[in-house]
């Protein structure tokens, strides 16, 4: 299960619908595999306006990913390119070139999180109701229980 999907999951018991410690669901004794992708700058582009930040913070710290930044990096525009391309190169230089190398770093490491990073054994659990759901062979299992339907 890569780290991105947990990002878009809640609670599935009908009692913790409306509470927020539903999001984000928390892992426990989580076995992490990373696998090596080419590095895909459009898909974070893309994907970082969805991505819920401080979910994600807390879920990447509980994996030991500590180096998120606080606030969610603004990601450049497409085209963004060449707008760079036709400043000065004194333009460039002093002010672009240091945020640019910053941001590109953080996008990097955004992308071994979300798509290099994945949870192949453990437990997901709801901060709310406390209920576990476990994870085998990288597949979450989110089918619940009479009881808690």
């Amino acid at each position: 299960m890569k780290i991105l999907t947990v990002n878009f999951l809640t609670c599935a018991v009908k009692a913790c619908k409306s509470s927020p410690l539903s999001f984000p669901l928390h892992f426990r004794d989580a076995e992490l595999e990373r696998t090596d992708m080419e590095y895909n700058p459009t898909f974070i582009r893309n994907i970082l306006p969805r991505i819920e930040w401080e979910a994600l913070r807390v879920t990447a710290a509980e994996l030991g990913f500590t180096n998120l930044p606080e606030t969610k990096p603004e990601p450049p525009p497409a085209g963004a390119d060449a707008d760079i391309s036709m400043a000065s190169s004194a333009e460039v230089e002093g002010q672009v070139s240091t945020v640019a190398s910053t941001d590109e770093s953080t996008f990097r490491d955004l992308h071994k999180l979300l798509l290099e990073t994945q949870v192949v054994e453990g437990k997901m659990v709801c901060g709310n109701c406390g209920h576990e759901y476990k994870i085998k062979e990288g597949i979450a299992n989110f089918l619940l229980p009479n009881h808690l339907v």
